[in-house]
């Protein structure tokens, strides 16, 4: 129980993105884009292949989900700030 409360209170909340992204992030972001991809398309491909509306809608629901969830991960990739970073004159 200690260790549990111990561990909530370290946790930091990052209010602003990193300004680089290490291999480890690069490799972990290519990993949530591919997942989200292959699952989209898996429940693409089982929306169309079951007969029941019901199974079929939710399919297609999980599926929008996952795409949703894909853009997300790259409009935050594609982010442009609004002023650039002048730590580097």
């Amino acid at each position: 129980m200690q260790q549990q409360t111990n561990t909530m209170q370290n946790t930091n909340n990052m209010m602003q993105p990193p300004s680089t992204l290490t291999v480890k992030d690069s490799l972990y972001l290519t990993d949530m884009l591919s997942w989200n991809l292959l699952a989209m398309k898996k429940a693409h491909f089982f929306a169309n292949a079951v007969q029941d509306q019901s199974i079929k809608s939710y399919l297609e629901k999980c599926g929008q989900m996952h795409q949703h969830h894909y853009e997300k991960i790259l409009s935050h990739l594609n982010f442009q700030p609004s002023q650039p970073n002048n730590n580097y004159q």
